[in-house]
């Protein structure tokens, strides 16, 4: 009998823990990765910059969620080699050159470091359905802190953020001599579904 007593204690025990859990995450919804989208724009400079191209990047969110409850709460992950170079004006061979060069070594490196993720640490509200946002970015190893405005209309969430290639260790490319290069910022576009 006191076997069976203690075998129901831990049963309800479990069933407890379990449900303390589904409620603290019931305000906790997962980002519609098919619905939301990232967008990178590095632009070009130096004196040659003409004869450079702007660069449209898309960096489909791999997985993340929206917490509504207190405190408020948002991260996802991108993997770093998902992230594919758009510009329709460039020949498919060269696209093909900026990708390449974009994932490897010299730039983002994924092999090394797979992931980007963001984790937000505060969020505060600024006006109806507005946010301040900061968190911790973590692109090529390198963890910073940003912060950025969020709207929300319409069950999405959107805004842009700027970010510097040096402060997450990147070198921005640049070629004939650093005549023609990319912009240490680049600006990132976010249109998040939840």
């Amino acid at each position: 009998m006191p076997h069976r007593l203690s075998s129901w204690v831990s049963l309800v025990g479990v069933v407890a823990a379990v449900a303390a859990t589904a409620q603290a995450a019931a305000g906790t919804k997962p980002i519609d990765v098919e619905q939301s989208t990232l967008t990178v724009f590095a632009y070009k400079s130096g004196l040659f910059s003409a004869f450079a191209d702007n660069h449209i990047v898309k960096a489909p969110i791999a997985g993340g969620s929206i917490s509504e409850d207190s405190p408020l709460k948002v991260d996802l992950t991108v993997r770093a080699a998902d992230l594919r170079v758009l510009d329709p004006s460039l020949a498919p061979d060269r696209r093909a050159e900026v990708q390449a060069r974009m994932l490897g070594p010299e730039v983002l490196d994924v092999t090394t470091f797979p992931d980007i993720t963001f984790a937000s640490t505060t969020i505060e509200p600024s006006g109806a359905d507005r946010w301040n946002v900061t968190g911790r970015l973590t692109i090529h190893g390198q963890t910073r802190t940003i912060t950025f405005a969020v709207s929300r209309a319409n069950g999405r969430y959107r805004g842009d953020v700027p970010i510097k290639q040096r402060d997450f260790g990147i070198q921005p490319i640049s070629i004939a001599g650093g005549t023609v290069k990319v912009k240490d910022e680049l600006k990132v576009e976010f249109d998040i579904k939840d």
